[in-house]
């Protein structure tokens, strides 16, 4: 009776799962329709000693609480909007996109070696919940909440939304009393923090790959990356010849880690390629970074009477944070957000920070390059020149890479010849072409001024500091004249 009622289970659960009228289904811009599957919960009827099968929607318990639907109210490229307008997707499509990428993942190394590995049920929902879930403690603004507004207002801040993900689970969990399985939610949480770095993946013992499919720590390549690539360059009306699903599709375990083929290598170079190009010419776009230096400054003046970061280690307040708080500081009549509102009027009546100008740190300067500070630009101006002080300057130091900082991620991604050979190795650059770049970082440093009519004052004291430190003019060309000139 028992073996029939078990059978009988996986047999309806295996329906469930081809059988969309059983799933919830959304549709994406970028993915078509994605299903949030069922799950089976077994029962056992006492009194006629028979099985049912209830299919529960085990997804949408998550995706149906006031936690999860806040990434609506998180645009996923921050206040890129007001440079790309396209650029409006939230974090909640982008958060569905991952999950639904997760599933084909591992759906698809299931289907071409499932006896050789050996997944099961639990293993798909949890590589998948972690999809889901990755980006459930993310703050606004993109990444400027924890890696510019943060470590100005506390001093040394090392918070992470990848560690506030993991909190706001156990929080989703307990607040809306979500049955799951504790081994699945501890999983579920280690592969969230995969590439942070707290991340547990190195103290895996057994199937380690699926570690490394929706956050990888390892070389990279997961994805997350596939869908913010696609779903970004299409936001922002950029065309992307990336192709994540070659990768997808022919993804192969070997030796419990992910494998690629060897014809594959330039499709892999293209995905931090394409992720690169994106840095340069929309998540860095100087007019976007300019906007983000004024959002910084706004949320600091404010961050005294407002309390921003007050919530970041409790999740029952921080879902409650979302981009929203700058129309706070917009509407708020309160005297003392005065400053801060007149900056967002500024932003709102495209009254900018003026880029004055840039350049890129040479390359045997990078390893043990110091940050520029706007003391530094004040201190490098000569006698006669108007007098600046230092709250006249911002200064934006960008680091545009392939995830690895100066190293090539390529070199930590093992490839295979072809499916009758069990032999993976890595390959390097030079053996597939020399049009590869040979150098895998670019440290930009950014000038802006504060004031309109200081440009050309800021400009010649950015070009001095750098005929001081470098013995030459480092950037390409000079500051407008018609730009030193506006009043």
């Amino acid at each position: 009776m028992g073996t029939n009622g078990n059978e009988e289970v996986t047999s309806l659960y295996s329906l469930s799962c081809r059988d969309r009228r059983f799933s919830k289904h959304i549709h994406d811009n970028v993915h078509g329709n994605i299903y949030l599957d069922p799950v089976p919960l077994m029962i056992k009827v006492f009194l006629e000693m028979t099985f049912c099968l209830l299919l529960m929607q085990f997804f949408l318990q998550f995706v149906d609480t006031e936690q999860f639907q806040r990434l609506r109210e998180l645009k996923q490229l921050g206040l890129t909007h007001m440079v790309y307008p396209g650029a409006v997707h939230s974090r909640f499509e982008h958060s569905l996109g991952v999950y639904w990428l997760a599933g084909e993942a591992v759906h698809t190394v299931q289907g071409h070696q499932g006896s050789e590995i050996n997944i099961e049920r639990n293993d798909i929902r949890t590589v998948k919940l972690a999809g889901l879930l990755h980006d459930v403690g993310h703050g606004p603004f993109s990444h400027l909440f924890e890696r510019e507004f943060l470590p100005r207002v506390l001093n040394g801040s090392e918070w992470s939304h990848e560690d506030m993900s993991v909190k706001m689970i156990d929080y989703i969990v307990d607040a809306h009393h979500i049955e799951i399985d504790s081994a699945i939610l501890n999983n579920v949480k280690e592969m969230v923090l995969a590439s942070s770095a707290n991340g547990s993946q190195n103290t895996v013992n057994e199937k380690r790959f699926l570690y490394d499919i929706v956050a990888n720590g390892q070389n990279g390549i997961d994805v997350d990356k596939f869908d913010y690539i696609v779903r970004d360059s299409r936001a922002c009306g950029l065309g992307c010849n990336f192709q994540f699903q070659r990768l997808l599709e022919t993804m192969r375990v070997m030796g419990d880690e992910i494998c690629y083929r060897a014809k594959d290598y330039l499709t892999v170079h293209k995905l931090f390629a394409t992720r690169a190009d994106l840095h340069r010419t929309v998540y860095t776009h100087a007019k976007v970074k300019a906007i983000e230096l004024m959002v910084v400054d706004a949320l600091t003046l404010a961050h005294g009477e407002l309390s921003i970061s007050a919530s970041i280690q409790e999740p029952a307040k921080f879902w409650k944070l979302d981009d929203s708080i700058l129309r706070q500081i917009e509407t708020s009549d309160k005297q003392e957000l005065k400053k801060a509102r007149d900056l967002v009027l500024r932003i709102r009546r495209r009254d900018l920070y003026q880029f004055c100008n840039e350049f890129a740190v040479p390359k045997d300067k990078q390893e043990h390059f110091k940050d520029i500070t706007p003391q530094d630009i004040v201190c490098s101006q000569k006698n006669g020149d108007t007098p600046l002080n230092e709250e006249d300057i911002s200064v934006s130091i960008v680091k545009i890479d392939l995830t690895r900082g100066r190293s090539n991620p390529l070199e930590s991604i093992k490839f295979f010849q072809d499916y009758e050979s069990d032999y993976k190795f890595p390959m390097r650059d030079e053996r597939i072409s020399h049009l590869l770049p040979a150098f895998c970082q670019d440290m930009i440093v950014r000038v802006y001024s504060k004031k309109p009519e200081l440009v050309g004052a800021v400009s010649k004291a950015f070009e001095n500091y750098q005929l001081k430190t470098y013995g030459m003019k480092a950037q390409v060309h000079d500051t407008p004249e018609k730009k030193k000139c506006r009043v």
